[in-house]
């Protein structure tokens, strides 16, 4: 199964801090509160919708393309008060131009969303240009109504140890997290769990 990887970098999700019945309960009735951008990132994406062969190789713009096709499903996706404003943003500083892969607002929180799509490894360098591009919406897009922007960086694996590094001192909201094309089937998912139970024991 080909499995990509979107980076997380605060693991803090309100969600999952809700443990037992009441919390259970406190969701039930008023739903998942939004009110940190913790709250928003989800840790694992499912992109199913998108209807690529598990064992297709793709570009990163064919990702994106898919993405566009497809932005009813990958709104629903990516959760509660996300906007789509614009694919391959433009950016002009000096004299060279950039491009963010895609961007969102988020109404709830009011603040901007880039998202960086990466088809390999997530390395140190994509880290940097997304913050680089986090650090250009502060200070030329973002109105004093706005939030500080969020970036988020999707690739096709990660090295922990290079994400460690490369996000020190990081003062931008930057996340990794996790996306696949499919859910697992039934008799992996039985034995993953089997395989966490023994650990456990």
């Amino acid at each position: 199964m080909f499995i990509c990887t979107l980076v997380l970098f605060d693991m803090e999700n309100n969600i999952i801090q809700q443990n037992g019945k009441e919390g259970v309960l406190a969701i039930a009735e008023k739903g998942a509160e939004v009110e940190k951008p913790e709250d928003i990132i989800k840790e694992h994406f499912v992109f199913e919708f998108l209807g690529i062969p598990q064992q297709e190789r793709y570009f990163e713009g064919e990702l994106e393309e898919k993405l566009i096709q497809n932005l009813e499903y990958f709104l629903l996706e990516l959760g509660k008060g996300f906007a789509f404003v614009k694919r391959q943003y433009r950016i002009p500083v000096g004299n060279r131009k950039f491009s963010v892969d895609l961007v969102f607002y988020h109404i709830i929180l009011k603040c901007y969303i880039l998202i960086g799509l990466k088809r390999g490894e997530v390395d140190h360098g994509d880290i940097g240009q997304m913050n680089f591009y986090l650090n250009y919406f502060r200070k030329e897009v973002n109105t004093e109504t706005d939030n500080e922007p969020i970036g988020i960086v999707l690739g096709a694996y990660r090295d922990r140890v290079v994400v460690e590094y490369a996000m020190d001192n990081i003062n931008n909201q930057l996340f990794v997290s996790k996306y696949q094309l499919y859910l697992p089937a039934k008799e992996d998912l039985e034995r993953e769990l089997n395989r966490l139970l023994e650990t456990n024991d």
